[in-house]
């Protein structure tokens, strides 16, 4: 499935030119104007924006501070388009969390280029969190506000991961979102649903268990918030596609190996 692009700006043959470009290989919606973009980020799952700096109402600078101040849309990243190209416009652009600045007139390889690396570097992200076993969440690449999201989500899960009742509900009122507002940021930033991600942190902080070779499996079950041995070993399998013991027995292999 293609990203969501929202491409804003108050010149409509730009704006349809650049709906033109970026839709061979994006999804893209328009806002003719700032308000009219919150709203559709209100009503769509947005990956990033670009938008045009002088508009009149919401300007972009103001569009860029009101979506980086919001906790639902500020990991969005957000490409500005001026023909201001004084350092102190430039300057302006960043300090209101705008990812890049793009100076008019330019070249709309330029833009698809810059929309491609903000949007291949979420991707990196993602991938690395849901194929790596022995890592949690990454915090490289991202912006400041996302770390300090995912390190506070990421804290809390890991210190309940022995809770075997513990819900997404209280995850929600612990980060201070409704559940909607956290199951949309998460989806976003990692592309996987808030049950999945939990789960995922119960399975990897087994592995490294396995690893430290000194917890029996019905043991390492119960440390990371299993009922069951049974439960435990089917997430796990449909997870890894291994059993536990097929698992561990893998590391061990692994471990002769390198030291043959």
């Amino acid at each position: 499935m293609n990203e969501t692009i929202l491409l804003v700006d108050d010149e409509t043959d730009l704006l349809q030119f650049l709906s033109e470009v970026l839709g061979e290989e994006y999804n893209v919606l328009t806002a003719s104007g700032g308000l009219q973009a919150l709203e559709l980020l209100g009503s769509y799952t947005v990956h990033l924006v670009i938008s045009d700096v002088m508009m009149p109402g919401i300007d972009g600078f103001e569009l860029c501070a009101k979506i980086k101040s919001s906790a639902e849309y500020c990991h969005i990243p957000i490409i500005l388009l001026t023909a201001r190209n004084t350092i102190t416009a430039k300057i302006e652009g960043l300090k209101h969390g705008a990812d890049a600045y793009i100076e008019k007139p330019f070249s709309h390889d330029l833009l698809l280029v810059q929309a491609a690396n903000l949007l291949n570097n979420r991707s990196k992200v993602r991938n690395h969190f849901v194929q790596d076993p022995f890592s949690y969440i990454s915090f490289a690449e991202q912006s400041r506000s996302d770390v300090e999201f995912l390190k506070k989500l990421d804290d809390y899960i890991h210190k309940n991961l022995s809770n075997s009742d513990f819900d997404i509900d209280e995850l929600a009122q612990y980060m201070n979102m409704s559940r909607p507002t956290l199951y949309r940021r998460i989806k976003q930033l990692l592309n996987v649903p808030v049950k999945d991600m939990v789960t995922q942190a119960r399975l990897k902080k087994a592995v490294h268990l396995m690893a430290e070779n000194n917890h029996r499996i019905f043991e390492i079950a119960e440390i990371v918030g299993y009922k069951s041995q049974t439960v435990f070993g089917r997430s796990f399998q449909r997870y890894f596609h291994q059993s536990p013991l097929e698992y561990i027995s893998s590391l061990r292999n692994k471990f002769n190996e390198r030291n043959t």
